[in-house]
Order: C-alpha cells, then structure tokens, then sequence
C-alpha cells in the first residue's frame, strides 16, 4: 500500500495515516486501510510530513522549496507557505500546535505561526541540508539534526546555538545501558561500539575489532563485561577500560544473541547454525554446545539461579537444558512460532518458563514436568517481550498491537492493559516491582505484590518514547519528526537514548526540575 512512499506519520490520535509520495500525499483511515483523501498541489516530490499535535492540520515539505498546511479533516489546502531557496526537508510542529517549523537544504530553518503564515525567525549556520528538528516542551528551544552529523540546540528567541556531540559514521543498530546507568553502549554499522558517559554525553572509549556490522551489545549483570555481536563472531570488552578481553569464535552462521547468567560468570550464544554454545566469560573457552533445534535459535535465558537454560527456536520448540552439564532437561512443544530476544522468561524461583507461542500467545509451562500450565491469549499482534514480578505473580507481556498486558501468572487472566503505543522490544520490572522498564523507557504501576487487580487510575508513565512522541508522566515532552524516528532506543531512568539511521546517537536527559538536556 505505501510502497514507494517518502515519508509516513500516524495523527496524535492514531485514527488517520499521512503517506507522501512523489508530488501527493494519501490519508489513509489507520483501522480499516481505506483512502480518506488524496492531497494534490505541490509540483515536486513531497518529503515530510506531520499532523499537529490536536490532529486537525496536517503539514507537507516539499523538493518544490513549499510547505502546505492541510486540514486534516477535508483534505482542503490552509495556507502555502513560501520563503525557502531550496528543498524543504522536514516540518516538525510545536507541543502547542501554534509554531510550525520548516527545515531546508538551504541550510536553515523557519519557524512560521501556523496561523498568520509570517516567518518569524530564519535560524542560519549548517555547512549541510538540515534533515530534522525538535521542540522542547515549551516550545522556546529547537533542536535541529543535520547531513553533517552534526545536532544543534537552538534558542527559538535568540537563535543562539549550543553545540552537541558527534557520534558514528554509519547507522546505528543497537543501544544498552550498564546496569548502572552511567554508561551507554552503542553499536553501528561502522563496525565500531562506542561508550558513552550517560551524565556528560561525552564518549568513554571507541571499540575497534569488528569487521562488519556490529549488531548487538549487553553487559554482564555486575556491569563489568560488555559483550559484542558482528556476524557469527562475539567480543567481550572490559566494559571500565574498553579493552578487548576475547573473541568469541565457533559459530558457523550468524549469531542472533546473547545472554550472561545471573552471576556473570557464563555466556551463552544462539545462532542461525541451530546451536547454543555456553562460553566461559572469564577465559573465553567453550563449556558446552547444545544441539537439537531443528532451525534457527532466536532467544535464550537462564534460570534465576543459572542452573537451567531455556532456548526458542523458529523450529517452534523450546528446550531446557541443564547450564552445567549441556544435558535436555524438557522439550516444550505447541509453539507454533518462537521467536526474538524476549521469547522465553523464567518466573524469580525458577519452577514456571513462559514462552511466545503462536505469534500473539503466551504459554507458561512447569519448568520441571513440561507441563502446559495456562495458554494466555488477548494480543493482537505479535508478542515481542515478557517479564515475571518480583514475586513471580505477575507477568508482563509486550506486544506489536502498542499494548502492555500484566497477566496474573497463576489465573492466567488479565490484571490490566497499558496502551503504550509503541511496540515495546525489552521490558523487566524494577526490584520493588513498582516499574516496567522498557527499551522505550520507563511504566509505572501499582505495587504488584498484593493480590489486588492494578487500578487505572493510579497507572501513570515516567519517560517514555511512543511513536512519534517523548511523555514524561502522562504529559507530552518531545514531538518526533518522521526523518528523525530511532532504528533503537535504549532508556535508563531520566536518560533516553535514540540511535539514528544516519549514525548518529541522539541522547536525551530529563532533569528533576523538568528541563531537558541533549546530545548526539
């Protein structure tokens, strides 16, 4: 349906999708698929798109040196507005729907009222096209990404300029947080991992070795091992100093991830070969390879006392095996579908394995008998990442529907849907079990140790970053442009960082007092 198109962006409220491709743009109805309208009047290529944030205008950059502004409801043109020497590359709008900002290959940006379509400041200053921009939440600073890699912050006054910092050369394919949160790891096609002080933005180390792709990180649970992906080779790296401890090698096809047991002593591998290998991650030498997948082996984890591994494979089988021996313990079968990092998770006293089953199912089995205990069903879309309470009474579900399920693990009903509107990747609980922390950022929730269903008055969100959207409670803090949507996202507490297609690392601090601070 959208094949060929330049640029795509969903409504605030979800209801209508914008497609822009070659000299129009379509408005699609989101829930059935049907046309709303076609909007016809730009001479050239239209190259960006965005609704305002009450959905009621919609704005249109084009290759024409024009922007339009469109009412979303009838497909009639509001105003064109003209000022631009060049392509117009992105139109992001403020958090209150009065300020329109256009950014250009002439090398600035103009910020318009969306109103009366005067140009009230012209920003001036990149050697190169500038490809997306930013508001903050109040609307009195702009943030602008560039061709030359480079992101400025703008006073939407004054004009003054901050200068931020500088980060991969290609695209980014992968972002992880240590344990603590102090550092940020971050993984890029050009074959480099970067290290990255998450309180200054300041890179700590830059990892060679690689000689493709770099295409996953994680760090050991005491934080002092970061380990690597690239092809069918794995790097573990001193995570304080940045030196290269070991390469991993034995894999004969891609590996796809990797997981260090709760006391960072093992990891194990999985790759498209249909093997997982344990390694010792002190010595780098092989303890196990476990075969008897049939095809690709997409997830693994361990038991919470690392004495069990359990392993997801597209062949729709998960296998527990012993983390000592490499023995099969159980082959759990029924799972027409298993796949990605979060496909398998362990409840904290090791006795219940939930797993993806069946694209939009979750199966929690008897760890020790094999046994189905409860089928949970309700998702829409693909399961993409599960999580057990501290308790082991709650399990959380993330799925591509843009919802959050809590699950009562022992009923198998549903306890609350959180309507994220994201497709959440990575999801645990916090220690006390009062957070959700996500690759997308952070949900809270009621104490979860009581029996007591969750209450949805009391749910609210802390940072988050939904589709085109940074919230921060159950307000809005950042309105992304559909040039500048992450590939990754990784998320700590206040600190939020978003890798880009062009290789930057975009990093976003929430302060106490609500300010923001940015980096790349």
């Amino acid at each position: 349906m959208l094949k060929g198109d330049h640029a795509v962006a969903f409504s605030p409220d979800g209801k209508v999708l914008a497609s822009a491709s070659d000299r129009m743009v379509k408005l699609w109805d989101a829930s059935t698929g049907a046309v709303r309208q076609t909007l016809k009047g730009h001479w050239s290529s239209v190259r960006a798109v965005a609704f305002s944030p009450d959905s009621k205008v919609l704005a249109s950059a084009s290759s024409d040196k024009t922007v339009k502004l469109w009412d979303a409801s009838t497909g009639a043109v509001r105003q064109t507005l003209k000022g631009h020497w060049s392509s117009v590359r992105a139109v992001p709008f403020s958090p209150d729907s009065k300020v329109l900002a256009s950014a250009s290959s002439d090398k600035t940006v103009n910020l318009w009222d969306a109103g009366t379509r005067a140009v009230p400041q012209t920003f001036k200053g990149y050697l190169k096209g500038i490809r997306a921009k930013i508001f903050s939440p109040d609307s009195k600073v702009l943030t602008s990404a560039s061709e030359d890699r480079t992101v400025k912050l703008w006073d939407a006054g004054m004009g003054a300029v901050r200068q931020t910092l500088k980060g991969h050369s290609d695209l980014v394919r992968a972002v992880a947080f240590s344990p603590d949160g102090k550092v940020l790891a971050s993984a890029s096609n050009d074959s480099t991992v970067k290290l990255w002080d998450a309180s200054t933005d300041t890179v700590r180390q830059t990892l060679k070795g690689h000689w493709g792709s770099v295409h996953a990180v994680a760090f050991s649970p005491d934080g002092k091992v970061l380990a690597s992906i690239s092809r069918d080779t794995v790097k573990l790296w001193d995570a304080s100093t940045g030196s290269a401890r070991k390469t991993l090698k034995g894999h004969l096809e891609r590996v796809n991830a990797v997981a260090f047991s709760p006391d960072s002593k093992v990891l194990a591998s999985i790759s498209e070969d249909r093997t997982v290998k344990l390694w010792d991650a002190s010595t780098g030498a092989v303890r196990q390879t476990l075969e008897g997948h049939s095809d690709f082996v997409r997830a693994v984890a361990f038991s919470p006392d690392g004495k069990v591994l359990a392993s997801a494979s597209s062949d729709g089988i998960v296998k527990l095996w012993d983390a000592g021996t490499g023995a099969a313990r159980q082959t759990l079968k029924g799972n027409p579908f298993v796949a990605g990092a979060g496909a398998t998770a362990f409840s904290p006293d090791g006795k219940v394995l939930a797993s993806i089953s069946g694209y939009r199912t979750v199966k929690l089995w008897d760890a020790s008998t094999g046994a189905v205990r409860q089928t949970l069903e309700g998702h829409s879309d693909s399961v993409t990442a599960m999580a057990f309470s501290p308790d082991g009474k709650v399990l959380a579900s993330a799925s591509d529907d843009k919802t959050v399920k809590l699950w009562d693990a022992g009923m198998g009903a549903v306890r609350q849907t959180l309507e994220v509107d994201a497709a959440v990747q990575n999801l645990s609980f916090s220690n006390d079990g009062m957070f959700l922390e996500t690759d997308r950022g952070m949900l809270r929730t009621t104490s979860l140790s009581s029996s007591e269903n969750l209450l949805q008055q009391n749910l609210s969100y802390e940072i988050f970053v939904k589709e085109q959207w940074v919230t921060r409670g159950k307000e809005i803090a950042l309105w992304l442009p559909s040039e500048y949507q992450p590939v990754c996202i990784a998320s700590h507490g206040g600190v939020v960082a978003l890798g880009q297609e062009s290789g930057r690392l975009i990093i976003l601090e929430f302060c106490c007092e609500g300010t923001l601070g940015m980096a790349t």
